[in-house]
């Protein structure tokens, strides 16, 4: 596993990543991590996400089994009462 070392970072920026850390109960390293891991997405997950993506345009492109417009609330509740 790689090692990252950060020079430089502004106090107000590091006073807030303190301060998230320590209300997430992580060290600044593990409240690092997390927040690299939410927002840098790798090669995978990004493979992951396309995937979804290409479902939900099938899902989105799919024409509907039954035609036309659904009956209205009205429409069922009657046909329910004459049955």
């Amino acid at each position: 596993m790689a090692t990252l070392y950060v020079e430089n970072v502004p106090d107000e920026l590091y006073e807030a990543l303190r301060q998230r850390a320590k209300t997430n109960r992580n060290s600044i390293a593990a409240e690092i991590l997390h927040l690299l891991e939410q927002n840098v997405p790798t090669p995978s997950e990004l493979k992951r996400r396309r995937k979804i993506f290409e479902d939900l345009q099938k899902t989105w492109s799919a024409k509907s089994s039954h035609p036309g417009p659904f009956p209205s609330a009205e429409e069922m509740i009657r046909e329910d009462r004459e049955r």
